[in-house]
């Protein structure tokens, strides 16, 4: 495949796969990427055995796009990459996610928005899914992580053994 001047040709993405238990992608900070790392966390969900319409599944993706959402517009830096990153936790029941931007000193709070308000009721759901959530350093680079652990119960590997 040849790609005209001036046009990078990007990486391919990365595959959902049942055996991983860490998926993560690096993603640009735009509106069209942060929907592509929402569904991406979903296609990985449904690859765990986690399909459309259970509740960890739900929970995950809705929580991957809020977060991802927040990251391009309030942790948006100009050239630099937001990451997406799923951890399967088999043995405590749980999937932790993180989303990471560079903008460190930007951190997150939970408004309660009046009903005329746009926007301000992410984080409000999130709160609501999540077992628990909060915010780190990124490790490694400048920035923070947020971070979120839903639920899962017995995971469905499991279960078809049973």
């Amino acid at each position: 495949m040849t790609t005209s001047p001036g046009r990078v040709r990007r990486a391919a993405l990365p595959l959902p796969l049942p055996e991983q238990t860490v998926f993560g992608f690096r993603f640009t900070s735009s509106p069209r990427d942060a929907r592509l790392a929402r569904r991406l966390a979903s296609c990985q969900m449904d690859a765990w055995g986690w399909h459309p319409g259970t509740p960890p599944h739900d929970a995950v993706e809705l929580i991957v796009g809020e977060l991802a959402a927040n990251s391009v517009t309030h942790g948006r830096v100009p050239g630099r990459d937001a990451a997406l990153r799923l951890c399967r936790r088999d043995g405590e029941g749980r999937v932790r996610i993180e989303v990471s931007d560079t903008r460190g000193e930007r951190l997150p709070v939970v408004q309660d928005a009046g009903s005329e308000e746009d926007g301000g009721r992410g984080l409000v759901l999130v709160t609501a899914l999540a077992k628990e959530w909060g915010v780190m350093a990124r490790p490694g680079a400048p920035g923070k992580t947020v971070w979120a652990v839903v639920g899962t119960g017995v995971p469905p590997a499991s279960r078809e053994r049973q």
